[in-house]
This record gives structure tokens, C-alpha cells and sequence, in this order.
């Protein structure tokens, strides 16, 4: 199942809660810590409107290093919510009032984020916890289709990053694989390429902010 499915059904489950639309954003791998990416986003046509928010510095960087919490909810159509804001003029435009946001962190202070949009206002806390959950349950799955799209390795290289992301040398590693340590060597050294990387911790790192990990 591809990640625009995924996202699709989702969309389709929470049809009750009025969410209409939906954006994930993801750290660029190569980018500085205040670059983001549009991963997915649902339904298509909202790409822009999603670039905007992957531009802006909302809930970036910033937002982090202030220990902020991991969910927020804003009435976006709000007239003194940042009115000068790009990426909520372009999603009221639209006709979206509210968004829920839930962060799922990485390593080096990078995150996946999930924001849900709903043309209305939410009645209460209620509905936007129910919201939360519905992020909670069907991440996994999102995350294996973001792996599965964004993943530049191949299935040995992963298993050899995953082997060293839980600590494991190239010699216990090749142990576990029933190959030679050369072997996963070779496969650790592709891995650090594709990714841009010279060490083994920087490819861990740069793995989990695709999703790989």
C-alpha cells in the first residue's frame, strides 16, 4: 500500500471529526536542522499550501528548543492568529479553520509531523485528543510507506544500519547476517555514500531522518 492510500483511508476514518486534508512534513536529510519537507500530503492538490508550511518557521526549529509540547491545536481562521502568515492564509483559502499537529521526534532534533486539517472549529478538547490518537495508531504504517518512498538503501544496507544503530560491530554484525564482516563493511560504506556521509554515526542519523530506521 502506497503512502497517498494511507493517507487517503485516513482522511476517509476521520470523516466523522471533519478532517478533510492532511500534511506529514519530514527533516531534509541533507538540509540544515530548519529545513523541512513535504513528505505526503492529502488530497494533492493542497501540495502548495503544504510547501508553505514546510517553509514557514512555524513549529520548526525554534518551537522545539523551546520545550514546547509535542500536539498542538490552533483555530487557524482566527484573525489574530500571525494573520501574516503565508501557509494559514493559504489554508483558509482553502476553507480549513483548525489544524491539529503531533510530532513523532528523530535523533539530532529533527521530527516527522502530522497535521490534520478540519474546515470547522473543533468543539473541544475532546475531539482534538481523538484526533491525537488517530495519529498515534496509524503512524506505523505511515512511516513504513515513508520508509518504503523516501529510502535510497537497499534492503541489506538498512539491515546493516539497523545492526549498528542497536549497537552491534561489523563483526557481530556479520555474525547475526551469516556473511563475512567485509561484507557488511561493504554494505555500511554504500550506505554512508548514498547518504552523503563519511562515518557510520552520521549515516544512522541521516537513515532515521528518511524514516529507514
Amino acid at each position: 500500500m502506497d503512502l497517498d492510500t494511507v493517507l487517503s483511508d485516513w482522511v476517509g476514518a476521520l470523516r466523522d471529526l471533519s478532517v478533510e486534508a492532511i500534511a506529514v512534513l519530514g527533516p531534509d536529510p541533507f538540509g540544515t536542522p530548519e529545513d523541512r519537507q513535504v513528505v505526503a500530503v492529502h488530497p494533492p492538490p493542497l501540495a502548495n499550501a503544504a510547501q508553505a508550511l514546510a517553509d514557514s518557521a512555524d513549529f520548526g526549529v525554534a518551537w522545539r528548543d523551546s520545550d514546547a509540547p509535542l500536539v498542538a491545536w490552533q483555530y487557524i481562521a482566527r484573525s489574530d492568529e500571525q494573520p501574516g502568515s503565508r501557509w494559514r492564509l493559504l489554508w483558509t483559502a482553502h476553507g480549513y479553520q483548525t489544524v491539529v499537529r503531533v510530532e513523532f521526534p528523530l535523533p539530532a532534533g529533527r521530527a516527522f509531523e502530522c497535521f490534520m486539517f478540519s474546515p470547522r472549529a473543533l468543539g473541544d478538547r475532546g475531539e482534538a485528543a481523538a484526533l491525537v490518537w488517530s495519529a498515534l495508531n496509524v503512524w506505523p504504517r505511515v512511516k513504513r510507506c515513508i520508509a518504503a518512498e523516501r529510502s535510497m538503501l537497499s534492503p541489506r544496507e538498512r539491515e546493516c544500519l539497523v545492526l549498528a544503530f542497536q549497537g552491534l560491530t561489523a563483526r557481530e554484525s556479520a555474525q547475526r547476517l551469516h556473511c563475512a564482516e567485509r561484507t557488511v563493511n561493504y554494505h555500511l560504506a554504500n550506505a554512508m555514500g548514498k547518504l552523503r556521509v563519511d562515518s557510520k554515526l552520521a549515516a544512522i542519523q541521516r537513515a532515521c531522518w528518511i524514516g529507514a530506521i
